[in-house]
């Protein structure tokens, strides 16, 4: 089962991409813990170092779905903002959205034909006499790429494998920046109500709400406690 998961700031201030970029490191770190393989496929940077606008990855895990229960919707963080000391604001929030309806290119060196000629020089002389070089084209998208680097045909071949895939995989990511544009409502959505999970501090520490059935219990104990004195 693959997801693909965008972890954003909305078009929330400079906190908001810090708590991204916060919440990305705790979010990775749970994906290990559940055994759910990453890629992160795109991101942007925020305005200052280490902070981030959004990031999407690309997860595989037999589990996902009740992972990702625990983290889609819109994320609190509590606290002073380090930016501006003197701002009042304490609660920033930021969102978890799934992306859905997008075609993954699949990378497959089967669909590649490979086509060898001699290496050329400025002007377009043959610089050897024998076929050194290599075009590659992906038959699915039609994108090719030329390598002459090398003297050796089968060092060229591997070049031309390595740069079409990250060609081909370009494609891939235009396609997603255009999804992210044409899906920015996400942006929009990130909902101050209701957190999925709330962290506080600067050491990010999570914030683990009180089960309303142990105030409950608690209440009762208190309750059969009086009943007692009172019976004495």
């Amino acid at each position: 089962m693959d997801k693909l998961i965008q972890i954003t700031s909305g078009r929330g201030p400079l906190e908001c991409q810090w708590v991204v970029a916060k919440v990305l490191k705790v979010f990775l770190e749970e994906t290990k813990n559940d055994n759910i393989d990453y890629e992160i496929i795109h991101r942007e940077n925020g305005d200052e170092n280490l902070t981030l606008k959004s990031v999407t990855l690309l997860l595989k895990g037999k589990n996902l779905n009740e992972f990702l229960k625990t983290w889609l919707g819109s994320i609190c963080w509590t606290g002073k903002s380090t930016f501006r000391k003197l701002h009042k604001r304490s609660n920033w929030f930021i969102g978890i959205f799934e992306l859905e309806g997008l075609e993954k290119i699949d990378f497959n060196e089967k669909d590649i034909q490979f086509q060898t000629t001699r290496s050329r020089g400025s002007g377009g002389q043959n610089v050897n006499k024998v076929n050194t070089a290599v075009r590659a084209t992906h038959l699915p998208t039609g994108q090719s790429v030329f390598v002459q680097d090398s003297r050796s045909q089968l060092e060229n071949k591997k070049l031309s494998v390595t740069r079409l895939k990250e060609k081909v995989t370009g494609i891939y990511i235009q396609q997603l920046e255009k999804r992210m544009q044409e899906t920015w409502n996400n942006h929009l959505q990130v909902q101050r109500g209701n957190p999925i999970r709330t962290f506080s501090g600067t050491d990010f520490k999570k914030n683990y709400q009180e089960k309303s059935f142990k105030k409950q219990r608690n209440q009762l104990k208190n309750e059969l406690k009086n009943y007692k004195n009172d019976l004495n």
